[in-house]
């Protein structure tokens, strides 16, 4: 079984994922003619809009910060510790460039979601339900092929990336206070029941609260960091620059040189923004959004993966390059080499700093995963009160298993349906590339005569196929 799996994970993460995410981001950046960047005031204007009357769903904000209390966790402080460990600074530099292509990857799946989404009333209440497994039944005709993607999302994200998160959150309260492991799974498990419990609204009004607190004070501690090294600032964005293209090679101290630094950043990248993946769409088709346009949704996302990487993943690079712990290739690295280069700046306070960071890192990212999971629930026919209530149960069951054990062996099996959903979604959002095209002229042309986007679906008889005309009137 173990060697079934490593096979898998070589397959999807040494040669489909790497390239596939990178081409599929470049494709829609080309084809959306670089709307990521050319339209990113835009981005902003669709997530403080005007809420809808609509009360069947979350709030865009709700939703960008649902995805984000999902995208930012441990990898954000971990993760890109380890990039620069195995690919130094230059890893950064390739983090930023998969951040900006994957921005349009994820623009084009989590429109797709909006479009293809439905209303769901097995549950406690109505709502919207979506994400890939609905546009891969309802837009491409493969039911069949949603359910295998649901439940690959149900095993990773649901399950095993949970204990995960949970892993690192008590190894963090272990080193920093000294709190047992058992102690810290049970709270865990206790916190995160009272937020999942109240199901989708609750987890998307907990995440508007604590995802904008907990970046928000990350992004000044990185600031204060910066302040304090501003005269060294220059010199590390061009060590960044030049590692990332082996100008600084000679200079030593590159581990594995240019390659190294793109395979890593790229990696990194990808694994801690999730574009392609098919996990932020999930959440993305529970939201109204605001202009009343599948589009509006998709810039939504957009933004979010520009704020996991570009912002939160380069502050802790910051925080790191700018300090006396960081050696190319040393054996400091993950959480650790972040507690470490932290305490350099501010003191003992560093890593104290760090494990609360990791707690609300990664909490967040435990109920953001249990609303993805949610999602393929209603998708399969089992997202009624019974079949909530079984999830949710062995959802904590896994969150205090993670926190008393390493999950590395379920965690190859989490890194192989990952694989599998990603390499799904990939070739879904593609196929229905066409459709994106549509919806986004759509949207644009209207910015461009003045008027609020709307979407009519009787107007566009080309994609009406699959999706829902009473939401889309």
């Amino acid at each position: 079984m173990n060697t079934i799996i490593d096979f898998l994970n070589t397959v999807f993460w040494g040669y489909v994922l790497i390239y596939g995410l990178l081409a599929v981001g470049v494709y829609f950046t080309v084809r959306l003619r670089f709307q990521q960047i050319l339209q990113f005031r835009e981005m902003f204007r669709v997530v403080v809009a005007a809420p809808s009357t609509d009360t069947q769903g979350i709030s865009p904000f709700q939703a960008l910060c649902t995805s984000l209390a999902s995208r930012v966790g441990t990898g954000n402080i971990a993760g890109v510790a380890v990039a620069l460990s195995l690919g130094g600074p230059g890893a950064i530099f390739w983090m930023w460039v998969v951040a900006l292509v994957g921005m349009a990857t994820a623009y084009a799946e989590s429109t797709l979601a909006q479009l293809y989404k439905v209303q769901d009333s097995s549950g406690e209440s109505t709502v919207y339900r979506g994400g890939p497994a609905f546009y891969i039944s309802r837009g491409l005709g493969l039911p069949w092929l949603g359910g295998i993607f649901s439940v690959c999302l149900i095993i990773s994200f649901g399950l095993v990336f949970n204990a995960v998160q949970a892993n690192s959150i008590a190894d963090a309260m272990v080193g920093a206070f000294g709190i047992p492991k058992l102690a810290t799974g049970l709270f865990l498990a206790a916190l995160t029941a009272v937020v999942i419990f109240g199901g989708i609204r609750k987890i998307a009004s907990v995440a508007e609260l604590v995802v904008p607190f907990m970046a928000g004070i990350y992004l000044l501690v990185a600031l204060l960091v910066v302040v304090l090294n501003i005269t060294e600032v220059p010199g590390m964005l061009w060590t960044i620059i030049a590692n990332a293209f082996g100008f600084a090679e000679a200079a030593g101290g590159v581990a594995g040189g240019m390659a190294a630094a793109m395979l890593n950043g790229v990696k990194r990248g990808l694994f801690s923004n999730e574009a392609g993946m098919g996990s932020a769409p999930n959440i993305a088709a529970a939201a109204t959004p605001a202009p009343h346009h599948p589009s509006s949704q998709g810039l939504v996302q957009a933004l979010g993966v520009f704020i996991d990487t570009i912002l939160i993943c380069t502050c802790t690079a910051m925080m790191i390059l700018l300090s006396d712990s960081y050696v190319p290739g040393g054996e400091l690295t993950g959480t650790q080499l972040t507690q470490t280069a932290l305490a350099d700046h501010i003191g003992s306070i560093g890593p104290y700093f760090i494990a609360i960071a990791i707690f609300f890192f990664a909490f967040t990212s435990i109920i953001g995963n249990y609303a993805y999971s949610e999602m393929a629930m209603s998708f399969l026919g089992v997202g009624n009160r019974t079949g909530l209530m079984a999830l949710r149960v062995i959802v904590l069951g896994m969150v205090i298993w993670g926190a008393l054990q390493a999950v590395a062996t379920v965690f190859n099996l989490a890194d192989a349906s990952m694989g599998m959903m990603a390499t799904i979604n990939l070739i879904a959002i593609v196929a229905l590339s066409g459709t994106v095209v549509v919806l986004t002229r759509n949207y644009f042309d209207q910015r461009k005569a003045g008027v609020e986007p709307k979407f009519h679906i009787a107007e566009h008889p080309g994609i009406a196929k699959g999706v829902d005309a009473g939401i889309w009137r």
